[in-house]
């Protein structure tokens, strides 16, 4: 790729947010090698909705951990928004995973002590120079955007299922992540709230949004614009 005067890597507008080329991941397990992903390869565009696709065991879920920056490969190269995750330390893919990545989790991960409005506001304490004021102004922006304008001083046990993972949604969204990644984000809902999850991705997607979705569903993948289906570890063709 090239690299501008300051020897800084120049990414082409079209380059794909997410860059997976030939990419392994084994594990030794006794003595035996477990081939989790066994050379997958697969891009995903800035502003696309995309399913990851796979029953259990399939590898999807090491593909997600792969693109989160909670695991690095065994070999093959991940590019995210143009920078190559490889053979980056921990504290290099925590910067990566603060800054580049919004996570969406099947059991909202909230915490029980603190406000919608506090939950939201907990990423951008990672990311730094972001004053309270600023922070607070962000994550009550990010709660009108997902409906939860008169939730927002609730805490989590006085939420529904749905609100929770509407709250989960905006905490993802407020760091602007170049990707919003959501790991079977309907799972523990019903599947009208499930739906209504589903089009709030979708108007996300609609505003310029990159977002992935991981899941087993057939439904919700093929909800989605785009599907990418692992199977034995494999990309599916």
């Amino acid at each position: 790729m090239p690299r501008n005067t300051n020897g800084k890597v120049n990414i082409p507008p079209d380059f794909p947010v997410i860059y997976i080329d030939d990419v392994h991941r084994y594990y030794v397990v006794g003595d035996f090698v477990v081939k989790a992903l066994d050379g997958v390869s697969m891009s995903v565009g800035r502003g696309d909705f995309t399913a990851i696709m796979g029953p259990s065991g399939s590898g999807k879920s090491t593909l997600m951990n792969l693109i989160g920056c909670l695991d690095t490969p065994t070999s093959g190269k991940i590019l995210i928004d143009g920078e190559d995750t490889s053979g980056l330390n921990e504290t290099e893919l925590s910067y990566i995973r603060n800054r580049k990545i919004g996570f969406v989790f099947q059991q909202f991960n909230l915490l029980a002590k603190m406000s919608a409005l506090e939950n939201v506001m907990t990423p951008l304490l990672y990311t730094g120079g972001i004053g309270v004021k600023e922070r607070r102004e962000r994550a009550e922006y990010a709660l009108e955007r997902v409906g939860l304008k008169d939730r927002m001083k609730h805490s989590p046990n006085e939420l529904s299922g749905g609100q929770k993972q509407r709250v989960a949604i905006a905490r993802a969204m407020v760091t602007q992540p170049s990707i919003i990644l959501a790991d079977e984000p309907t799972g523990a809902l019903d599947t009208a709230t499930g739906n209504q999850i589903m089009e709030l991705f979708g108007e996300l997607n609609g505003e310029g949004n990159t977002i992935v979705i991981v899941t087993h569903n057939e439904e919700i993948g093929c909800a989605c614009p785009y599907q990418i289906r692992i199977r034995d570890g494999k990309r599916e063709v």
